[in-house]
């Protein structure tokens, strides 16, 4: 069976389904001009509309259930834990010169959902400490590279907050099916 070809794909993608990523690049546009202006919003529709035809992107499926409390919730946990690493990691900054091991971590998602595996991949990333160095998207592996890793237990402490992080995004944003399948 061969593969669709790219103006059968581009035929399926709705304009409901674009509507998040026009809107995204609107905003963009008017922050670029840093005006509202009814002149600055309709170009900003304009040349959304003309990037996404003559770039073409696959559509995110969106899950359809977004949970504002656990979103911010979500957003809290991410803010509170990019303070307390800064702090860490200026600590093994400016502390004794002593070797600092890392380690990367291979942390297997729950989820199949390229929007959730972008979210958590970032959410990591915002944390100090923290970066994916890989994302393998056909089996939703995140590689990431951890400081401060001296054992085996630092290393599943590393992979636990990676799955926290997916966790939490998911009882926000992810599907039914996905928020049961990891829900403790």
């Amino acid at each position: 069976m061969s593969e669709p070809s790219t103006t059968a794909a581009r035929a399926r993608v709705t304009v409901r389904q674009q509507l998040p990523l026009l809107a995204a690049l609107v905003a963009l546009w008017m922050m670029l001009w840093g005006s509202m202006t009814p002149l600055t919003i309709l170009s900003g529709i304009v040349v959304a509309l003309i990037v996404t035809r003559a770039f073409y992107l696959p559509a995110v499926e969106l899950s359809g259930r977004f949970n504002p409390f656990w979103f911010a919730v979500f957003v809290a946990r991410v803010l509170a834990e990019m303070v307390v690493a800064s702090f860490q990691v200026a600590l093994l900054a400016i502390g004794p010169r002593a070797r600092h091991r890392s380690a990367l971590v291979k942390v297997d998602l729950t989820t199949r959902s390229d929007f959730i595996l972008t979210g958590t991949a970032l959410a990591v990333s915002l944390v100090p400490g923290s970066v994916v160095v890989e994302v393998d998207r056909a089996s939703t592996v995140l590689y990431v590279h951890s400081l401060s890793v001296r054992t085996d237990a630092d290393v599943e402490k590393a992979r636990a907050h990676v799955l926290g992080l997916e966790r939490d995004l998911l009882r926000a944003w992810g599907s039914r099916a996905e928020w049961e399948a990891v829900r403790p």
